[in-house]
């Protein structure tokens, strides 16, 4: 069997590992073996945060709606019944958005969420 020695693309693939780890600390940038684990690592974070990072913002967003419709004397929960039974098919990050930046705006959704909502039980009409 004839020997083979790989040439260029072994040596460009561990460029390649070496590359992605640059800036790693000691051995980890400068070693093919460590930099290549370390690389595989964070790319297992980086994907798993990336859909972290979504459930955090999407949690972030619930509570700055919160925040403001209670302010403007609305549950969260009621708020965003009585948008979609109006028919307002906002997502939450425009409706932060909205709240944070346009306050009267806010108001005016929440008024028309309050318009298709009955009438609590008990309250004095």
């Amino acid at each position: 069997m004839p020997r083979v020695k790989r040439g260029f693309k072994r040596k460009n693939q561990r460029k390649k590992y070496l590359k992605l780890a640059k800036g790693y600390y000691a051995g980890k940038s400068k070693l093919y073996k460590f930099a290549k684990e370390a690389s595989e690592r964070a790319g297992v974070y980086a994907y798993r945060d990336r859909r972290t990072k979504k459930r955090d913002m999407r949690s972030l967003w619930i509570v700055r709606i919160g925040a403001a419709a209670r302010k403007a004397g609305l549950s969260y929960n009621r708020l965003i019944s009585g948008l979609t039974k109006a028919g307002i098919l906002l997502d939450r990050k425009i409706l932060s958005d909205i709240a944070i930046k346009d306050m009267p705006t806010f108001e005016q959704l929440v008024a028309r969420a309050k318009a298709q909502l009955p009438a609590k039980k008990g309250a004095a009409a």
